[in-house]
Order: structure tokens, then C-alpha cells, then sequence
């Protein structure tokens, strides 16, 4: 097992980032020809992680402006920090996320990459990853 964690920088209050070249520079530091599993964990209540389309840059707003209107910032929620609708969203996303990974290459289909989703930034944030094999 191999595990290491490495800091999200996010500029705005929602923000999905592309977190990609984190994980293969992790693999290539541990697992650069083995097969195992990759855990990705983000230890936020607020912000969270998907697997989808990394080519149309308009997915990635498509999905902020989606989930804005699914879940808007400010329904007189209960919750005294403001920030209700950020845990709401990471309910929908989740916290974590597990690859197949043979070769030391995530296996991903053609379009897709491991994006990491702040709904309560800008923040410095920490992912967890953890690659187990035999």
C-alpha cells in the first residue's frame, strides 16, 4: 500500500478541477508498472470528487450551472455558516472515488477523468490517495 496526500487549490466558490496530473504523478511515483486499486478521498464535507467528460470544457459548467439551479446557495437553510448548499452538493457527487490500475495507468474510457469538486471554495483543500496491490 502506498498512500500520500496532496493539496487542491481552488479560485472560486465552485470550481471543478481536473486532478489527473496529481494522480499520475502519484502513480508514477509508486506504482509506475503495477496494477492494483486507486482510492481517492476527499476529507471535506464540502467539496467532493466524479469521474466524467474531460474533453468539452462546457460539461464542467454545464454541471456548476446544473447544480446551482438544483441547489441554490441561499434557501434559508438552517445551517448558521452559509454554506448548506455546498453539503447538499456533495451529497450528489460524493467523497470518494476507486480506479483500476494496471500498468501504473489509472483505466478511465477515452473521455474521462477523476475531477475534484469545490462547492464552498476558494480554499486550500487536501485529497487523500491511496494505492493498494499485491
Amino acid at each position: 500500500m502506498h498512500q500520500e496526500t496532496c493539496e487542491i487549490t481552488t479560485t472560486t466558490r465552485c470550481q471543478i478541477i481536473d486532478i489527473m496530473p496529481q494522480i499520475l504523478h502519484f502513480l508514477a511515483g509508486c506504482a509506475p508498472t503495477h496494477s492494483g486499486i486507486l482510492l481517492v478521498n476527499s476529507p471535506h464535507t464540502t467539496a467532493g470528487l466524479t469521474i466524467n467528460e474531460k474533453t468539452d470544457p462546457h460539461v464542467r459548467k454545464d454541471i456548476l450551472d446544473h447544480m446551482a439551479r438544483l441547489v441554490p446557495q441561499d434557501t434559508g437553510f438552517l445551517h448558521v455558516e452559509g454554506n448548506s448548499d455546498a453539503h447538499i452538493k456533495t451529497l450528489l457527487t460524493g467523497v470518494s472515488i476507486q480506479l483500476p490500475v494496471v500498468a501504473g495507468k489509472p483505466l478511465l474510457g477515452t473521455w474521462q477523468t477523476v475531477f475534484f469538486c469545490d462547492y464552498d471554495g476558494p480554499r486550500k483543500r487536501e485529497l487523500l490517495l491511496t494505492f493498494l496491490h499485491k
